[in-house]
């Protein structure tokens, strides 16, 4: 059987891992990879769209990041329970235009006892900013 630890139920720190896992996953921007963490069959609302199983997940995420480029996010836990974490989260993008945004939304996840996620629920807003406003930049080595 596939797992996806920290396994639930949640600790404050396991659920603190599962959340920099997740940020450190979705900031790689691999549709594949970051598919690999929901369940066969999971369940999202992502803003309107309704998705379900992993097939779908990694189909949006790579329209999502064909579009949001130099995707940059950062993600902070607001609450666990038991098979339960809830996020906030930020991140940085711009368009083909050069245009850059930031989005600011919570997640509510629902893991499996093998820890994939098996439902993420995000409500999410953008709001355009200028490249000088930017927050989240990649550092240069």
């Amino acid at each position: 059987m596939e797992t996806k630890p920290p396994l639930p139920p949640f600790t404050l720190e396991t659920a603190l891992a599962k959340v920099q896992a997740a940020e450190d996953a979705w900031n790689t921007r691999n549709p594949e990879r970051v598919a690999l963490a929901y369940t066969e069959d999971s369940e999202w609302r992502n803003r309107s769209e309704f998705l379900n199983g992993r097939a779908a997940i990694a189909q949006f995420l790579t329209r999502k990041w064909a579009k949001e480029l130099d995707y940059r996010l950062k993600k902070e836990l607001w609450c666990f329970m038991d098979n339960k974490i809830a996020v906030r989260f930020e991140y940085e993008y711009h368009n083909q235009a050069g245009d850059w945004y930031r989005a600011y939304g919570n997640e509510n996840w629902e893991f499996a006892p093998n820890g994939l996620m098996m439902r993420r629920f995000a409500s999410i807003n953008d709001v355009p900013i200028t490249e000088s406003d930017r927050q989240f930049r990649w550092e240069r080595i």
